[in-house]
Protein backbone atom coordinates (compact mmCIF):
# COMPACT_ATOMS: atom_id res chain seq x y z
CA UNK A 1 0.00 0.00 0.00
CA UNK A 2 2.22 2.75 -1.30
CA UNK A 3 1.73 6.34 -2.34
CA UNK A 4 4.18 7.27 -5.09
CA UNK A 5 5.89 10.63 -5.05
CA UNK A 6 6.40 12.77 -8.16
CA UNK A 7 9.80 11.31 -9.07
CA UNK A 8 8.58 7.71 -8.77
CA UNK A 9 5.53 8.56 -10.84
CA UNK A 10 7.70 10.07 -13.58
CA UNK A 11 9.92 6.99 -13.56
CA UNK A 12 6.89 4.75 -13.92
CA UNK A 13 5.68 6.76 -16.88
CA UNK A 14 9.03 6.57 -18.65
CA UNK A 15 9.31 2.88 -17.82
CA UNK A 16 5.92 2.26 -19.39
CA UNK A 17 7.15 3.15 -22.89
CA UNK A 18 7.61 -0.49 -23.74
CA UNK A 19 4.10 -1.23 -22.57
CA UNK A 20 2.70 1.42 -24.87
CA UNK A 21 4.48 -0.13 -27.78
CA UNK A 22 1.62 -2.62 -27.93
CA UNK A 23 2.96 -5.48 -25.80
CA UNK A 24 0.49 -4.93 -22.99
CA UNK A 25 -2.79 -6.85 -23.47
CA UNK A 26 -6.03 -4.92 -23.41
CA UNK A 27 -7.74 -4.78 -20.02
CA UNK A 28 -11.01 -3.32 -18.73
CA UNK A 29 -11.31 -0.84 -15.87
CA UNK A 30 -14.90 -1.30 -14.68
CA UNK A 31 -16.55 1.58 -12.80
CA UNK A 32 -19.63 0.65 -10.80
CA UNK A 33 -21.49 3.85 -9.91
CA UNK A 34 -24.93 5.38 -10.10
CA UNK A 35 -23.80 8.81 -8.96
CA UNK A 36 -21.17 9.71 -11.55
CA UNK A 37 -18.47 9.61 -8.88
CA UNK A 38 -15.71 9.41 -11.52
CA UNK A 39 -15.96 12.41 -13.84
CA UNK A 40 -15.61 12.32 -17.61
CA UNK A 41 -12.39 14.34 -17.22
CA UNK A 42 -10.86 11.61 -15.04
CA UNK A 43 -12.00 8.85 -17.39
CA UNK A 44 -10.39 10.71 -20.30
CA UNK A 45 -7.19 11.06 -18.27
CA UNK A 46 -7.15 7.30 -17.57
CA UNK A 47 -7.62 6.45 -21.24
CA UNK A 48 -4.82 8.83 -22.26
CA UNK A 49 -2.45 7.54 -19.57
CA UNK A 50 -3.19 3.86 -20.17
CA UNK A 51 -3.99 3.28 -23.88
CA UNK A 52 -4.29 -0.45 -23.20
CA UNK A 53 -7.19 0.13 -20.79
CA UNK A 54 -10.83 0.21 -21.85
CA UNK A 55 -13.03 2.05 -19.34
CA UNK A 56 -16.53 0.63 -18.88
CA UNK A 57 -19.11 2.27 -16.62
CA UNK A 58 -22.25 0.54 -15.27
CA UNK A 59 -24.86 1.87 -12.86
CA UNK A 60 -25.93 -1.32 -11.07
CA UNK A 61 -24.29 -4.51 -9.86
CA UNK A 62 -26.20 -6.82 -12.22
CA UNK A 63 -24.63 -5.05 -15.19
CA UNK A 64 -21.17 -5.79 -13.76
CA UNK A 65 -21.89 -9.52 -13.50
CA UNK A 66 -21.07 -10.32 -17.11
CA UNK A 67 -18.10 -10.65 -19.42
CA UNK A 68 -16.73 -7.58 -21.19
CA UNK A 69 -14.71 -7.06 -24.37
CA UNK A 70 -11.47 -7.81 -22.48
CA UNK A 71 -10.57 -9.24 -19.04
CA UNK A 72 -11.41 -6.90 -16.15
CA UNK A 73 -8.29 -5.81 -14.21
CA UNK A 74 -9.85 -3.31 -11.80
CA UNK A 75 -13.35 -2.71 -10.44
CA UNK A 76 -14.01 0.69 -8.86
CA UNK A 77 -17.11 0.57 -6.67
CA UNK A 78 -19.09 3.65 -5.65
CA UNK A 79 -19.33 3.90 -1.87
CA UNK A 80 -23.13 3.82 -2.16
CA UNK A 81 -23.06 0.44 -3.93
CA UNK A 82 -20.48 -1.35 -1.79
CA UNK A 83 -22.95 -3.45 0.22
CA UNK A 84 -24.77 -4.56 -2.92
CA UNK A 85 -21.47 -5.38 -4.64
CA UNK A 86 -20.24 -7.33 -1.61
CA UNK A 87 -23.45 -9.37 -1.65
CA UNK A 88 -22.59 -10.35 -5.24
CA UNK A 89 -18.89 -10.91 -4.46
CA UNK A 90 -18.96 -14.62 -5.33
CA UNK A 91 -20.41 -13.92 -8.77
CA UNK A 92 -18.11 -10.97 -9.48
CA UNK A 93 -14.96 -12.87 -8.50
CA UNK A 94 -16.02 -15.89 -10.57
CA UNK A 95 -16.68 -13.81 -13.70
CA UNK A 96 -13.70 -11.45 -13.15
CA UNK A 97 -11.17 -13.71 -11.36
CA UNK A 98 -8.14 -11.45 -11.88
CA UNK A 99 -9.78 -8.15 -10.96
CA UNK A 100 -8.85 -6.08 -7.92
CA UNK A 101 -11.84 -4.26 -6.37
CA UNK A 102 -11.51 -0.82 -4.77
CA UNK A 103 -14.00 1.47 -3.08
CA UNK A 104 -14.34 5.00 -4.48
CA UNK A 105 -14.09 7.36 -1.51
CA UNK A 106 -15.56 10.74 -2.59
CA UNK A 107 -14.03 14.08 -1.68
CA UNK A 108 -16.93 15.09 0.55
CA UNK A 109 -17.34 11.73 2.27
CA UNK A 110 -17.54 11.83 6.06
CA UNK A 111 -16.90 8.11 6.18
CA UNK A 112 -13.40 6.80 6.57
CA UNK A 113 -12.93 3.28 5.27
CA UNK A 114 -11.05 1.42 7.98
CA UNK A 115 -8.49 -1.29 7.50
CA UNK A 116 -10.62 -3.63 9.59
CA UNK A 117 -13.55 -3.06 7.20
CA UNK A 118 -11.28 -3.97 4.27
CA UNK A 119 -10.03 -7.07 6.07
CA UNK A 120 -13.62 -8.25 6.60
CA UNK A 121 -14.85 -7.45 3.08
CA UNK A 122 -15.35 -10.41 0.72
CA UNK A 123 -14.65 -8.15 -2.27
CA UNK A 124 -12.99 -4.78 -1.56
CA UNK A 125 -9.20 -4.76 -1.22
CA UNK A 126 -8.29 -1.08 -1.70
CA UNK A 127 -9.51 2.49 -1.35
CA UNK A 128 -9.36 5.11 -4.12
CA UNK A 129 -9.53 8.66 -2.69
CA UNK A 130 -10.95 11.30 -5.00
CA UNK A 131 -9.30 14.33 -3.37
CA UNK A 132 -5.78 13.89 -4.77
CA UNK A 133 -3.72 15.63 -7.44
CA UNK A 134 -4.30 14.08 -10.84
CA UNK A 135 -0.76 12.70 -11.19
CA UNK A 136 -0.92 11.01 -7.78
CA UNK A 137 -4.43 9.71 -8.48
CA UNK A 138 -3.25 8.18 -11.76
CA UNK A 139 -0.26 6.59 -10.07
CA UNK A 140 -2.64 4.82 -7.66
CA UNK A 141 -4.77 3.65 -10.60
CA UNK A 142 -1.59 2.26 -12.19
CA UNK A 143 -0.70 0.45 -8.96
CA UNK A 144 -4.16 -1.11 -8.76
CA UNK A 145 -4.15 -2.12 -12.44
CA UNK A 146 -0.95 -4.04 -11.67
CA UNK A 147 -2.66 -5.83 -8.77
CA UNK A 148 -1.24 -3.67 -5.98
CA UNK A 149 -3.40 -2.61 -3.03
CA UNK A 150 -3.67 0.95 -1.72
CA UNK A 151 -5.13 2.42 1.45
CA UNK A 152 -4.74 6.16 2.14
CA UNK A 153 -3.18 7.24 5.45
CA UNK A 154 -6.54 8.58 6.67
CA UNK A 155 -8.03 5.11 6.42
CA UNK A 156 -5.52 3.56 8.81
CA UNK A 157 -8.04 3.88 11.64
CA UNK A 158 -9.54 1.38 14.04
CA UNK A 159 -12.66 2.03 16.15
CA UNK A 160 -12.14 1.28 19.82
CA UNK A 161 -14.84 -0.27 21.95
CA UNK A 162 -15.44 3.10 23.64
CA UNK A 163 -16.44 4.51 20.25
CA UNK A 164 -13.42 6.76 19.73
CA UNK A 165 -11.60 6.27 16.47
CA UNK A 166 -7.84 6.51 17.00
CA UNK A 167 -5.05 5.88 14.53
CA UNK A 168 -3.88 2.30 14.83
CA UNK A 169 -0.27 3.52 14.66
CA UNK A 170 -0.82 5.39 17.94
CA UNK A 171 -2.47 2.59 19.89
CA UNK A 172 0.58 1.23 21.66
CA UNK A 173 2.55 1.17 18.42
CA UNK A 174 0.66 -1.92 17.30
CA UNK A 175 0.28 -2.80 13.66
CA UNK A 176 -3.14 -2.29 12.06
CA UNK A 177 -5.38 -5.38 12.12
CA UNK A 178 -5.22 -5.95 8.38
CA UNK A 179 -1.42 -5.84 8.36
CA UNK A 180 -1.20 -8.22 11.34
CA UNK A 181 -3.58 -10.58 9.54
CA UNK A 182 -1.53 -10.42 6.33
CA UNK A 183 1.66 -11.24 8.22
CA UNK A 184 0.09 -14.12 10.16
CA UNK A 185 -1.39 -15.64 7.00
CA UNK A 186 1.92 -15.43 5.13
CA UNK A 187 3.72 -16.91 8.15
CA UNK A 188 1.63 -20.08 7.76
CA UNK A 189 3.20 -20.82 4.38
CA UNK A 190 5.97 -23.38 4.03
CA UNK A 191 9.46 -22.33 3.00
CA UNK A 192 8.86 -23.61 -0.55
CA UNK A 193 5.51 -21.78 -0.75
CA UNK A 194 7.17 -18.56 0.43
CA UNK A 195 9.87 -19.02 -2.20
CA UNK A 196 7.29 -19.45 -4.95
CA UNK A 197 5.14 -16.55 -3.69
CA UNK A 198 8.15 -14.24 -3.69
CA UNK A 199 8.82 -15.15 -7.32
CA UNK A 200 5.15 -14.59 -8.18
CA UNK A 201 5.35 -11.16 -6.54
CA UNK A 202 8.20 -10.32 -8.96
CA UNK A 203 5.91 -11.09 -11.89
CA UNK A 204 7.42 -14.47 -12.86
CA UNK A 205 5.11 -16.93 -14.60
CA UNK A 206 4.80 -20.62 -13.67
CA UNK A 207 7.16 -21.78 -16.42
CA UNK A 208 10.00 -19.53 -15.21
CA UNK A 209 9.35 -20.38 -11.56
CA UNK A 210 9.47 -24.09 -12.37
CA UNK A 211 12.73 -23.70 -14.31
CA UNK A 212 14.31 -21.61 -11.56
CA UNK A 213 13.45 -24.10 -8.81
CA UNK A 214 13.90 -27.31 -10.79
CA UNK A 215 10.22 -28.23 -10.47
CA UNK A 216 7.54 -29.19 -12.94
CA UNK A 217 4.90 -26.59 -13.88
CA UNK A 218 2.28 -28.95 -12.42
CA UNK A 219 4.04 -28.91 -9.04
CA UNK A 220 4.22 -25.11 -9.12
CA UNK A 221 0.47 -24.96 -9.85
CA UNK A 222 -0.23 -27.21 -6.87
CA UNK A 223 1.88 -24.98 -4.61
CA UNK A 224 0.06 -21.89 -5.91
CA UNK A 225 -3.31 -23.51 -5.25
CA UNK A 226 -2.24 -24.19 -1.65
CA UNK A 227 -0.90 -20.64 -1.25
CA UNK A 228 -4.15 -19.10 -2.49
CA UNK A 229 -6.18 -21.36 -0.17
CA UNK A 230 -4.04 -20.60 2.91
CA UNK A 231 -4.10 -16.84 2.30
CA UNK A 232 -7.84 -16.80 1.65
CA UNK A 233 -7.42 -14.82 -1.57
CA UNK A 234 -8.97 -15.28 -5.00
CA UNK A 235 -5.98 -15.48 -7.34
CA UNK A 236 -2.20 -15.14 -7.70
CA UNK A 237 -2.44 -11.36 -8.12
CA UNK A 238 -4.07 -10.96 -4.71
CA UNK A 239 -1.61 -13.45 -3.20
CA UNK A 240 1.33 -11.41 -4.51
CA UNK A 241 -0.23 -8.20 -3.18
CA UNK A 242 -0.69 -9.84 0.25
CA UNK A 243 2.99 -10.85 0.22
CA UNK A 244 4.11 -7.31 -0.65
CA UNK A 245 1.85 -5.81 2.03
CA UNK A 246 3.25 -8.20 4.62
CA UNK A 247 6.83 -7.27 3.73
CA UNK A 248 5.97 -3.57 3.77
CA UNK A 249 4.30 -3.83 7.17
CA UNK A 250 7.33 -5.63 8.59
CA UNK A 251 9.71 -2.97 7.29
CA UNK A 252 7.59 -0.17 8.77
CA UNK A 253 7.40 -1.66 12.25
CA UNK A 254 10.70 -3.53 12.63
Amino acid sequence: MVLLDGNEYAAMRSGAAGVRGGAEPQRVLLILTNTGSVSKRLIDAVEREFPWVVVEEVDHVRAACRSFSHPVALILVDIALVKEAEAAAAILTRIHPNALAAIIEPCDSLQVTSLSALADSPLIRSVLPMDLRLDVWLSIIRLMLCGGEYVPPGSIMQTRSDGTGLPALVQGGRKPIAWRKAESDVAELTAREMQILEMVSRGLQNKLIAAGLGLSEHTVKIHLHNIIRKLGVHNRTEAAARFRNSRQASSLYD
